[in-house]
């Protein structure tokens, strides 16, 4: 149905220019909260890629459009859609360079890469005359990414580094923590080194390593505040798990 409603209506200049204008204003949209998140893909790489998709949907509905008009030659085979699932699959190169590896080995760039991918599909679908599902997608995006994570908090699991010295009293202060704030420790690895001071009750300075889950009342900025103000602990950060 849809490849006979495309083809038995030629597309005129008025409207390609509002399918441009929608796709032009869906990439600005979804390109406008990556760049205010200062991510890798920002305004212009979003409004360029939902562009490029919507002129290549342009593209196959007026070429659909003008076999309809000549007559439909027999001769002549066309799979209709070829061109937008070239598209689909070929952004993922270009999500690929969204994704990196940080020196801990955290993976990032994963929902830029997801969102370049959205804004093609959503510029294919206002290129081919879907007005209301590409404007329907591009706020079920906006919502995904502005507000799905602030109304479902969702703490995963975390490494946690902790350095510090005189160790009977700092362990103490830190179970005594992660029991009253419901924190569970999954996992602990530590190691101590020696300062080589002679004088002191307790030379070495001990760093544990640990794999936590936080209640959703918590989260780790909040932990690592109230560790990091302990008088003994010398170094506190999150690591890759």
């Amino acid at each position: 149905m849809p490849f006979n409603l495309i083809a038995a209506n030629p597309v005129s200049n008025v409207e390609i220019v509002f399918r441009v204008f929608i796709a032009l204003l869906i990439g600005s949209i979804v390109g406008v909260e990556r760049e205010y998140k200062n991510r890798p893909a920002g305004l212009r790489t979003h409004v360029l890629v939902c562009l490029g998709a919507c002129s290549i949907a342009l593209i196959e509905s007026m070429f659909s459009a003008q076999l309809a008009t000549q007559g439909g030659d027999s001769h002549i085979a066309y799979n209709f859609g070829r061109l937008g699932a070239q598209v689909i699959s070929g952004i993922g190169f270009l999500g690929a360079g969204t994704i990196f590896t940080s020196p801990n080995k955290k993976i990032a760039g994963l929902t830029t890469a997801a969102s370049l991918w959205n804004s093609a599909c959503l510029g294919l679908t206002a290129g081919y005359g879907y007005y209301w599902i590409a404007l329907l997608g591009c706020f079920m995006v906006m919502m995904t990414l502005m507000l799905l994570q602030k109304m479902i908090p969702v703490n995963s699991s975390k490494r946690v580094e902790v350095r510090f010295i005189h160790r009977n009293e700092t362990i103490a202060f830190i179970n005594d923590l992660f029991a009253k704030q419901n924190i569970e420790v999954l996992d602990l690895d530590f190691h101590v080194e020696s300062t080589g001071d002679p004088r002191s009750n307790d030379p070495n300075v001990y760093t544990n390593i640990y794999t936590l889950h936080l209640p959703n009342t918590m989260n780790y900025a909040d932990l690592i505040n109230t560790l990091s103000a302990f008088h003994n602990i010398q170094l506190v950060r999150t690591t890759a798990s």
